[in-house]
């Protein structure tokens, strides 16, 4: 199969980046699953697991009587969870390249279902909820992390370029054909399906240098090369919006405020 493009790049930057991403997201994640009710022995799905951090944590909570599969459309990412799986001696997680977003879903039937940032990418979101649900069992349950104001992500004192560069990845986010603030609409479509959600928001205010500064921080660079990259933008606006935001980073009165994250865990 050949490889589809993730709109963000599939390059060691990005696979880094959703490194630090994951590791600041964690705690939350697993304080998700175990509400939800994953467990040892059941089989899991990560839908849109990427290059498999996610995937390979509930592999950890599986244990080795449970099984985690990992669906993703860029065979780089998964060829990432292969070697990470490898490397760790995990043998209960399996993989499948295909493109969620129109490819034909796999014949699945599993105890929970795991995506984060998914939902926000894809063109037909309504569609893929239907397709997910459809493979989980009679009381399994489902959690998602999706944003549901993105432009909450903000700088005090205010950064102008910040606030520039975020109406910027939304205007190309949504000319992709993806929602980044999907979260507002699934709740509503998983009550059509017979599903009872229970939902958490989650916004953080924190100083520079904290961790989870360290995680939104990391994508202004990259999504400023990829802005570039797609001719959003000409290269010495992007090098001018990164030097302001590494000005606001060196104020260490500056606070940031987080993009507005839904916590979805659904059971029917």
């Amino acid at each position: 199969m050949s490889e589809t493009p993730y709109v963000l790049g599939t390059n060691d930057e990005e696979i880094e980046r959703l490194g630090l991403q994951h590791r600041v997201w964690l705690p939350r994640a697993k304080a998700a699953w175990q509400r939800a009710g994953f467990k040892r022995g059941q089989t899991l799905l990560d839908v849109g697991c990427g290059p498999g951090y996610a995937t390979l944590d509930l592999a950890a909570v599986t244990g080795p009587t449970g099984q985690v599969i990992g669906l993703d459309k860029s065979s780089r990412f998964l060829d990432v969870l292969k070697a990470r799986a490898a490397h760790y001696g995990v043998t209960n997680v399996t993989t499948q390249e295909m493109d969620v977003d129109a490819g034909a879903w796999p014949e699945l039937q599993v105890d929970g279902i795991w995506a984060r940032w998914l939902f926000a990418f894809v063109k037909q979101p309504r569609t893929l909820l239907g397709k997910v649900v459809g493979s989980l069992k009679p009381g399994g349950s489902l959690v998602f992390h999706e944003y549901f104001d993105y432009c909450t992500w903000r700088l005090t004192p205010p950064c102008p370029e910040l606030e520039e560069f975020v109406q910027l990845i939304v205007k190309s986010w949504r000319k992709s054909g993806g929602e980044p603030d999907i979260g507002l609409e699934l709740p509503r479509w998983l009550g059509e399906l017979g599903f009872e959600t229970t939902l958490t928001t989650h916004v953080d205010v924190v100083l520079t240098g904290s961790d989870i500064w360290k995680w939104p921080a990391s994508f202004v660079h990259s999504g400023l090369k990829r802005l570039v990259e797609l001719g959003e933008i000409p290269d010495q606006k992007g090098e001018a919006m990164w030097r302001a935001f590494q000005r606001a980073e060196a104020n260490p009165e500056t606070r940031m405020v987080t993009p507005a994250l839904l916590e979805i865990i659904a059971k029917r």
